[in-house]
């Protein structure tokens, strides 16, 4: 039997909906191997203890053993070693000597912590001595290997996304105003529930809950202003445009897992300005570094906001002049609009 008139449609129509997986998948893949699948440090600032000329050796000879893997100088004394590690601005230290010591800062970054201990293990080794490990800043009980916060980020860019598919695509026939109501009181509940995880539930922080519990809130509302305002715009492809921003680009250039130290240049660059990097490091500053660059972060995450409200208050003028133009559609919607936004929430809950 030949295929009737309904199964050629019905098998054009998925066979049309299917490139969206198709994109995901490649899109999911070149973020998250790119990102991820070969870590190796270049330029990680590390520093040896001393001013003498052996301490200036063994520093140039790291530094060309490395081969740019490694940025490596020379501070005068312990107490330089360990405000540069507080600052960020290094992320281990060396202090030679019969009993060598290095100090590294896991609240920073564990796996970049562990990439620094396995380079002077081996000088130390060289040295027939054993190392002694200094943590300055170690993470909480609850986050061993320091990427709760990561996870967290995960967390919250889940419920972010995943509601404004409800709220862009459900909600479309509602007033911008209605949903852009919605999408704050849906960051606040997503940032509370984060609060709850990163607090009572798992200890992945042990103190500045409040202030993590504001970097939540201004990180959800940003996904969310941004998503509905584009959700004029892209209508069923705003789950995939969504899922590149804040899930592709975003969780592969956080720092959450490697800092861009470990990491190709591209994501390296992201994690300049990207809203993931702005919590993830944001909340790093809070907890564990006194608040040191703790402002820049917010900044970055305060920005996203804004680039949200200009989106959702051009999406809205946009629409206002659409309804202008032709008769709006009613209250129940076309047969073809109520198709599209079961598809767009179908898409959503798969991913």
């Amino acid at each position: 039997m030949s295929a009737g008139p309904n199964t050629r449609g019905a098998l054009k129509h998925v066979l049309g909906h299917l490139l969206t997986p198709l994109l995901m998948c490649v899109g999911m893949g070149l973020a998250y191997l790119g990102a991820f699948h070969a870590p190796e440090p270049h330029d990680l600032r590390v520093d040896v203890v001393g001013s003498g000329p052996t301490t200036r050796v063994l520093a140039q000879s790291l530094q060309d053993e490395g081969a740019g893997a490694l940025d490596v100088r020379t501070v005068a004394d312990r107490e330089t070693a360990v405000t540069a590690l507080r600052e960020q601005h290094s992320f281990g230290a060396y202090v030679p000597g019969e009993k060598p010591e290095l100090l590294v800062a896991s609240g920073s970054s564990d796996t970049s912590a562990m990439a620094v201990e396995k380079v002077f293990t081996k000088v130390a080794a060289a040295q027939d001595a054993p190392l002694k490990v200094t943590d300055i800043a170690p993470t909480a009980s609850g986050d061993p290997t320091g990427q709760g916060v990561f996870f967290l980020l995960v967390a919250l860019s889940i419920g972010a996304y995943a509601s404004v598919a409800v709220i862009g695509g459900a909600g479309a026939v509602l007033p911008m105003r209605i949903r852009v109501l919605l999408a704050a009181g849906m960051s606040f509940v997503v940032s509370l529930i984060g609060t709850l995880f990163a607090g009572p539930v798992f200890h992945l922080v042990d103190r500045g809950l409040g202030g993590v519990w504001a970097m939540s809130w201004l990180y959800a509302a940003g996904i969310l202003l941004v998503g509905v305002g584009l959700h004029t715009f892209l209508r069923r492809w705003t789950t995939l445009g969504v899922m590149v921003l804040f899930v592709m680009l975003n969780f592969t250039s956080s720092g959450g897992i490697y800092r861009p130290e470990l990491q190709p240049g591209f994501f390296g660059a992201l994690h300049a300005f990207w809203n993931g990097a702005g919590f993830v490091e944001g909340v790093r500053a809070h907890v564990y570094f006194d608040g040191h660059d703790l402002g820049g972060n917010v900044l970055v995450l305060a920005l996203w906001l804004v680039v949200g409200a200009v989106l959702v208050t051009i999406a809205g003028l946009t629409e206002a002049r659409r309804a202008k133009a032709v008769a709006g559609p009613s209250v129940e919607g076309s047969a073809e609009e109520k198709a599209e936004v079961e598809e767009e929430m179908e898409e959503a809950v798969a991913v």
